[in-house]
């Protein structure tokens, strides 16, 4: 059995159970344990499953859960998270948001602001702004993909590069010690990386949970933001990296779910 074919086993098996160890797999293959740590490596390398001491573990993806599910997590900590970035966005500005479940928040709680330009390539956000007070929305043309009211690919890319805003707020799937900060979907990333650029100042709202979730698609990097929303402390060296790219990291209170 060849590599990519014990790795199609290893993912076959965390479709099924939550963990596997090298031992168990090791008499399963018939290879050498070193063998099996640079599959799990590589798997793990690639954003497929997380490795764990002696093994691997399912990896608990925000990409596998139904959007309303996803709406259903960490709901207190988003909400708080949504009124912290909000409160860095004055009356009478432009802002632009992605589609995520933390960056509706952010669109909740900017609900009695006024005079506000918002553009969104999330449909939700429109949704949630119609009849609020001095708002013109923009909502960005393509392709809306159904599982979540996401418009994404080339032609939402193209939209925004017509506009140039006061704010970017975008939400990501995972974020990496070392600064790097990820999606899985390219097309999302591709939109989201459109949206910073075509902003003055750039807010990620992402909880601490992202820490603990690997993905493969590099969105930007801490020295392409101006803030960080989150709502627990990052580990030491994501504050670190936030020093030396002058990066403000800003914690929400935390909120009970």
């Amino acid at each position: 059995m060849d590599a990519e074919a014990r790795q199609h086993e290893i993912l076959q098996k965390l479709r099924q159970q939550e963990r596997v160890g090298v031992d168990e797999l090791t008499l399963d293959f018939g290879v050498s344990s070193q063998t099996v740590r640079a599959d799990l490596r590589d798997l793990h390398d690639r954003g497929l499953l997380k490795r764990t001491h002696g093994g691997a573990v399912r990896v608990e993806t925000v990409s596998n859960r139904e959007y309303g599910a996803r709406r259903q997590l960490h709901r207190g900590q988003k909400a708080a998270m949504g009124a912290l970035a909000a409160s860095l966005i004055p009356d009478d500005s432009s802002v632009t948001l992605n589609i995520g479940t933390s960056t509706e928040q952010v669109a909740r709680a900017l609900s009695g602001h006024r005079g506000l330009t918002v553009l969104s390539n999330n449909i939700n956000i429109i949704n949630l702004l119609i009849g609020t007070p001095s708002k013109e929305l923009v909502l960005v043309g393509g392709a809306v993909r159904q599982s979540d009211g996401a418009i994404v690919g080339e032609d939402a890319v193209e939209f925004i590069s017509r506009y140039k805003v006061d704010f970017a707020v975008i939400g990501a799937s995972a974020m990496d010690a070392d600064g790097a900060i990820l999606d899985f979907d390219a097309r999302e990333v591709s939109v989201a990386r459109a949206i910073l650029r075509n902003a003055r100042s750039r807010i990620l709202v992402c909880d601490g949970s992202k820490f603990d979730i690997a993905a493969p698609v590099r969105i930007c990097d801490l020295a392409e933001l101006d803030y960080v929303v989150t709502d627990r402390a990052p580990p030491a060296e994501f504050l670190r990296r936030a020093e030396q790219t002058e990066t403000e990291i800003l914690i929400a209170e935390q909120t009970d779910d």
